[in-house]
């Protein structure tokens, strides 16, 4: 770049110490004002040249130089400033770009999309299946509920058929007299019952009438309305002479009729002893395959086998019988018991056959109460 030559100034006292400096001449500094143009001019190209408009420093500026020697030629323009590496003596021409973040848009913005709208069906169905459950799940724990506290019998489909059976009501024990032992107690060596033998007698079952002609005097039964009974007056006199023998204290008799027409009849005879009571039970009232005096309507009779030790109480013994058919105007079932000191006749009558299984309930529970 040509650089004007700056003209020779007149010349200038050099100043001597304490005084004022006088200032160069108006034509030299006209000439250096020229001679500093192109430099001006290379300033505003590196400011254009710069990224983003930033001011870039400004060059070292040429002026005159005054000089009180002889005239020196003006510097040239340094060239266009490039990236230098900033010392702490130049600073950099182009200072580093501030991390500030963007300027905020104008104009109309995008709006965010709202939220979706929950959908009502789902909730409703949610709430109707939830109330669906909630009502079958009461049910079923109320049928449930009533179910378990119904009889077996009362359920559809769980009532087991009766098999004939009666309802008897809970069978107790008699009570026994303060300090008495029971009948089969190791220190009752003659196995005597002490408990009321009133006491000892089957309740009648659930629905039975009651059999007013054994009520007897206060529930004892004489020897003459028992032996009433057999068949054959002949029998009536010689078991009845064997009761007297034999030391009988007291009868005591019970009796009732079924709704299906079953009259059943239970009499306790008691002894002085069971050693006087096993005589007249065997031979004196039975035989393996019959009884030795035939009840009235019952003139042939079989051994009945249903009746076991397995349905009777240990300490009792039995013998059971059953009318040979063709039975008579009603059929007859009878059984003798022996525990201790006490003989129990039971005999059951009904028109048309006497059943099995009531038979049998009847002579087991007879036996427990008196076991």
């Amino acid at each position: 770049m040509p650089v004007a030559e700056a003209t020779t100034a007149p010349s200038v006292e050099v100043p001597v110490e304490g005084s004022v400096p006088v200032p160069p001449a108006p034509s030299a500094l006209t000439t250096a004002d020229t001679s500093a143009a192109p430099a001006a001019d290379m300033l505003a190209e590196a400011v254009a040249d710069s990224p983003a408009g930033l001011p870039v420093a400004p060059a070292a500026e040429s002026s005159a130089v005054s000089s009180t020697g002889p005239s020196v030629a003006p510097q040239p323009a340094p060239p266009s400033p490039g990236p230098t590496a900033p010392t702490s003596q130049t600073p950099p021409l182009i200072p580093p770009r501030p991390d500030v973040p963007p300027p905020p848009a104008f104009g109309p913005q995008p709006l965010s999309s709202p939220p979706p709208r929950k959908d009502r069906r789902v909730l409703r169905a949610v709430l109707r299946w939830t109330a669906a459950v909630v009502v079958f799940a009461v049910a079923g724990a109320g049928t449930a509920y009533g179910v378990t506290q119904m009889k077996r019998s009362d359920v559809p489909g769980l009532a087991t058929a009766s098999d004939g059976r009666w309802d008897y009501p809970e069978i107790v024990r008699a009570p026994l007299p303060a300090g008495s032992p029971g009948p089969f107690a190791a220190d009752n060596k003659a196995n005597a019952h002490y408990a009321d033998q009133r006491a000892l007698l089957l309740p009648a079952p659930k629905g039975a009438k009651a059999d007013a002609t054994l009520r007897g005097t206060d529930g004892w039964l004489s020897a003459k309305s028992f032996l009433a009974q057999y068949a054959d007056p002949d029998d009536r006199r010689e078991l009845g002479q064997k009761l007297t023998d034999d030391g009988l204290r007291h009868i005591a008799a019970r009796g009732w009729t079924t709704p299906d027409g079953t009259h059943t009849r239970i009499y306790l005879l008691q002894f002085d002893s069971a050693a006087v009571a096993d005589e007249l039970f065997s031979p004196g009232l039975i035989s393996y395959d019959t009884p030795v005096y035939a009840l009235a309507g019952a003139p042939e009779t079989s051994y009945d086998d249903a009746v076991t030790e397995q349905n009777l109480d240990d300490n009792v013994k039995a013998s059971a019988y059953t009318e040979d058919r063709p039975a008579g105007a009603e059929d007859v079932r009878q059984a003798y018991l022996k525990a201790g000191d006490t003989i129990a006749l039971v005999v059951q009558s009904r028109k048309g056959a006497a059943k099995k299984v009531p038979f049998l309930q009847t002579v087991a529970l007879q036996s427990q109460l008196l076991g």
